[in-house]
């Protein structure tokens, strides 16, 4: 919209058409509705999918977050990490794992000889529950869609599931985690692995160690993905 009225102001000038301006409180108005106002250029692929996500209202949840966390990372990532919602800090910076479990989970990425920028880590819903009470399938109905679109852009050729809910959710399956983990299961064409949700290791360390031989798996497989053009 605000490209198009610059094309227009442009296309008048060209003619003869003198003074011809646009109220620049009306422009500043119109950049922040249309943010392609800056380039004249319409978002596409992740940042699309991100403006509608911001601008999300189809679950309550919209009424009591602070942020959309919508995701982050390499858009051309081979490994994506999807976990189940937005924790507390998560809420407050608008960013996924950034908190406690975040900081594990970076650890264990950067153990794997890779970095936060390298991979990309999502949720299967983009807005806090409440006291980080577990997704209701409303919830998850209404928001699923963002997910799967992030997948199809991203195109990873593995997804690590963190947790039993982000696992039984992409796998449709009521297996718990412990079932679930230490094997690679087929994704619509991407292989996936389940394995605990950093949180659950810091609430109970021992499961760390089940973590990393999860992560074992992953790196080697990995290892025979080639980068994206």
């Amino acid at each position: 919209m605000v490209a198009l009225t610059r094309n227009l102001l442009e296309e008048q000038r060209r003619q003869g058409v003198q003074n011809v301006r646009l109220n620049p409180n009306v422009l500043e108005r119109l950049e922040k509705i249309a943010p392609e106002a800056k380039t004249g250029r319409q978002p596409t692929g992740l940042d699309a999918l991100a403006q509608r996500a911001a601008q999300c209202v189809k679950c309550n949840l919209h009424k009591t977050r602070t942020h959309v966390v919508f995701g982050e990372g390499n858009p051309n990532a081979r490994l994506m990490f999807v976990g189940e919602a937005p924790g507390e800090e998560e809420d407050v910076q608008g960013r996924p794992f950034v908190g406690r479990a975040g900081q594990l989970l970076t650890r264990i990425i950067e153990a794997m000889g890779l970095s936060r920028d390298e991979v990309y880590i999502a949720n299967i819903l983009k807005c806090r529950p409440p006291g980080n009470r577990g997704p209701l399938p409303e919830e998850v109905a209404c928001c699923i869609p963002y997910l799967t679109e992030q997948i199809e852009i991203i195109q990873p050729r593995i997804i690590c599931a963190l947790g039993a809910y982000a696992a039984q959710t992409l796998l449709g399956s009521r297996e718990g985690i412990k079932k679930l983990r230490g094997k690679f299961y087929d994704y619509r064409g991407i292989k996936l692995m389940p394995t605990f949700h950093p949180s659950a290791c810091l609430r109970n360390p021992g499961t760390k160690k089940y973590v990393w031989e999860d992560m074992k798996q992953v790196r080697a497989e990995y290892a025979k993905t080639k980068p994206k053009i």
